[in-house]
């Protein structure tokens, strides 16, 4: 297998390619979770590509709920052999299976649920995490969050519910780049100490600090994977950096969903160098 190195890079330069050509998406928040997806998808998450199914019984599962980073999930699905990387040219066209908001009507392999709505992911994946327990399916249940997605009460249900019916086959992680599309979070809507609310709910929290470093990452989830199976849900708190790897979007919320122009697209790709083979 690449280097994981090589595999973030190739992600990084997917996603920027995806949003140019149709002038539409969100490479921000893309760019700043491409270390995560690749630790998950290519080193630590025991998953099935093929054949694909949607109740993935005996292997581990994987929720986004801040759908709006499709980009950095359909790259890190298509290199994982969920479907050809051909189809990542498809990106937000009519008739595609690949939408801006991963939907599952389309039947794209890897997707098990639809997450246009913020807030949402926390319960579809707690679901999951019961449900294995009730097979008596010992596989774990992953999920991915924006922190601005947090403003939403549905959450902090979730987050109750988790730790009372003990769900510690549940590990979570906060993307937590502070920053959402109207500015940064502290100043939309202050999320406080996070760390300190997920322990007075009942979790195991962990705080990843280096984000952006995939073995980091992967240590990181390693190390959360030891802990699950102990009688409390997992939040790794990782603090990632928007826009990371293309230094002209890196940090600002600007870059959120809006896509580079021509110049742009030659300037970002200048900066991350083919290793995988373009779509």
């Amino acid at each position: 297998m690449p280097e994981l190195k090589d595999i973030a890079t190739q992600i990084r330069r997917d996603i920027v390619r995806m949003v140019h050509a149709v002038q539409s998406g969100h490479p921000g928040g893309s760019l700043g979770c491409t270390d995560y997806f690749t630790a998950l998808f290519f080193k630590v998450m025991e998953h099935h590509p093929v054949p694909f199914d949607m109740d993935g019984k005996d292997q581990d599962l994987f929720f986004l709920s801040n759908g709006h980073i499709s980009p950095v999930y359909y790259s890190a699905l298509a290199h994982s052999g969920y479907f050809p990387k051909a189809e990542l040219a498809t990106f937000r066209k009519l008739n595609s299976r690949l939408q801006g908001h991963p939907t599952t009507h389309e039947h794209l392999p890897g997707v098990r649920i639809a997450s246009g709505s913020l807030g949402q992911g926390m319960s579809v994946a707690l679901g999951a995490a019961l449900s294995k327990k009730l097979n008596k399916d010992s596989k774990l249940v992953y999920s991915l969050h924006g922190d601005g997605e947090l403003e939403e009460g549905q959450n902090w249900e979730a987050i109750m519910f988790a730790a009372h019916h003990k769900v510690d086959n549940l590990i979570a992680t906060v993307d937590y780049n502070g920053q959402q599309i109207d500015g940064p979070t502290d100043k939309v809507m202050s999320l406080g100490d996070l760390g300190a609310k997920f322990t007075s709910f009942g979790w195991i929290v962990l705080k990843l600090e280096k984000g952006n470093d995939v073995d980091a990452v992967v240590a990181m989830l390693e190390k959360a994977k030891s802990l699950s199976g102990k009688g409390q849900p997992i939040i790794i708190l990782m603090t990632t950096g928007m826009g990371k790897g293309v230094d002209f979007m890196e940090g600002s919320h600007e870059w959120h969903g809006i896509a580079p122009n021509d110049e742009q697209l030659a300037k970002a790709l200048a900066q991350l160098p083919e290793t995988l083979g373009d779509y």
